[in-house]
């Protein structure tokens, strides 16, 4: 399990990096617009390409956000309760966690297909869109992987104690 858990971490970085070249993109794309636009010659399709960006960005960063345990936490109540209690609870959310994500990773995937096979483009620059619907599909899969592995270890640790 640790070593299948070593491989997960990796992938949640380097899909990291690629959200962190998203980010800086974006504001590449977004300066390049605004100086252009002083000389009247604004970016076409600026606006799309930073909406696309931003879907590589959130969906890229999901799985390493879950391993820096980087997600808003409300540990009022529950850190009062016993440890072994504390470790079932978050069993239980990331059980929950990986049936929403893996939910949503499936439904992207055939959203992603559908689009493919349409032909759908974006307006401005024509650009298909279902690659950013598969990154979606990829990072919502990935974290579902890793919060299987939470919730297995959550288990584990629930039952040693």
């Amino acid at each position: 399990m640790l070593f299948v858990s070593k491989y997960l971490n990796r992938a949640g970085f380097g899909f990291n990096v690629v959200a962190c070249a998203a980010i800086i993109a974006m504001i590449l794309v977004s300066t390049l617009d605004v100086v252009l636009r002083f000389f009247n010659r604004p970016l076409p399709g600026a606006y799309e390409l930073v909406g696309f960006l931003g879907t590589v960005v959130v969906s890229f960063a999901l799985a390493f956000t879950s391993i820096e345990k980087g997600h808003i936490a409300v540990e009022i109540f529950v850190s009062r309760l016993p440890q072994r209690i504390q470790f079932g609870v978050d069993a239980f959310c990331s059980l929950v966690g990986t049936l929403l994500f893996g939910l949503i990773s499936y439904q992207a995937l055939v959203y992603a297909l559908d689009i493919k096979k349409s032909g759908e483009v974006s307006l401005t620059l024509q650009m298909p869109v279902y690659p950013f619907i598969f990154g979606i599909a990829a990072g919502c899969g990935l974290l579902c992987l890793l919060l299987v592995f939470d919730t297995m270890k959550n288990i584990q640790r629930m039952a040693a104690r």
